[in-house]
């Protein structure tokens, strides 16, 4: 009989390893479940901070709850059961004892040791996106809709200070400044896309008034450099001055969802259209070396694309808050690889489904640091 499922139940490893045919790397998948089963998005590492534990979000239970696997091996325990979490927000504290994550309208903190869950705040009736956080994991923010009124919400994490920040268009991917937490991120769609804002609700700016045709998409910071970077799909990557708001190209290869290294010397990236696998960038000089292959079905129509869909005529143009349908744009999120560093830089998490449902997969990074 399969074990029993529920906070704290404990399942065998799902562990399988092999060599990437393209650069021989060592791959692991972590998980087989027959479900979608994928790990945080791009923003932030799905790795305990001394990488011998990893979190992910499986549907194997029938809707979205937390897991984390051992690393490189160890059993599979379920984290959290009841309401379905929001499947992306899931991130872990900076001294890796506590996981936020969002339910609906409620943030939540988990205590990884005890598995004991605290509502830090709710917004009755909204939905809140995916959470990170800043000032050493003093501070969480979050995207926020409700109704016809959508922006972002920032607070304490001990509870306190919770504030509402309201915006005129949907608000995704809300980030603190890594050296300046006073302040934060966030796009908007459409476009323009990129701006920031004061977690006290002051000094909104547009930081680049991109035209509606010039696809801007998946900005964060630049590790420890307090400078952004993001993609003009499908034609290059840039780095924009967060002082002077000054945009250089880093390279003019196309990459998709990017994922900085702590010091900012080193991104990561997938590739689409064509999937030519997840690389390393050198920041100075825009070189890239190959990590492996995704072979993930990378899903969404609009990526063959050079310019986001028409938000005023296309009914599934609008981002979603939770897992998208199958025909969606964008989407399904869970197709697309994701791919981001472990705390010590030695391995590439990403999500693929290659063997027909979403897994998790760890890769070696064979350059010595």
């Amino acid at each position: 009989m399969p074990p029993a499922s529920g906070k704290g139940s404990l399942h065998p490893q799902e562990l399988t390893s092999f060599s990437d045919p393209s650069t021989g790397a060592r791959v692991h998948q972590l998980t087989s479940h027959p479900s979608i089963n994928h790990l945080s998005y791009f923003l932030q590492s799905s790795f305990s901070p001394d990488s011998k534990r990893l979190i992910f979000t499986s549907y194997r239970t029938g809707s979205a709850q937390l897991f984390e696997a051992g690393f490189p091996s160890g059993d599979i325990r379920q984290l959290t059961d009841g309401p379905p979490i929001h499947p992306y927000s899931p991130t872990i504290s900076p001294g890796g004892d506590r996981i936020f994550f969002v339910r609906g309208g409620a943030l939540w903190s988990l205590d990884w040791r005890t598995l004991q869950e605290t509502r830090i705040v709710d917004f009755p009736g909204a939905q809140l996106g995916e959470c990170t956080l800043g000032d050493n994991g003093r501070w969480i923010t979050a995207a926020y809709k409700q109704g016809s009124q959508q922006g972002l919400v920032t607070g304490r994490t001990d509870g306190h200070e919770w504030r509402v920040i309201p915006f005129l268009r949907t608000v995704i991917h809300p980030q603190f400044h890594p050296l300046d937490p006073h302040w934060l991120e966030f796009a908007a769609d459409p476009a323009p896309r990129m701006y920031r804002v004061r977690r006290d609700g002051r000094g909104t700016e547009c930081l680049y008034s991109n035209h509606g045709s010039e696809w801007i998409t998946h900005e964060t910071f630049l590790g420890s450099t307090g400078d952004l970077i993001f993609v003009h799909w499908p034609k290059r990557l840039y780095r924009m001055s967060w002082t002077t708001r000054r945009i250089t190209p880093i390279t003019d290869t196309p990459v998709w969802h990017v994922s900085p290294s702590r010091d900012g010397k080193r991104v990561l990236c997938d590739t689409n259209h064509p999937d030519r696998g997840i690389f390393e960038i050198d920041v100075a000089t825009g070189a890239r070396r190959p990590i492996c292959l995704s072979r993930s079905a990378n899903g969404g129509t609009q990526w063959t694309r050079d310019r986001p869909a028409d938000w005023k005529t296309d009914s599934k143009s609008a981002l979603s808050w939770l897992e998208v349908p199958a025909d969606n744009v964008y989407g399904p999120q869970w197709t697309h690889p994701h791919p981001c560093y472990s705390p010590d830089e030695r391995w590439v998490t990403f999500t693929s489904n290659r063997t027909g449902h979403a897994q998790v997969y760890v890769a070696e990074n064979t350059v010595t640091r």
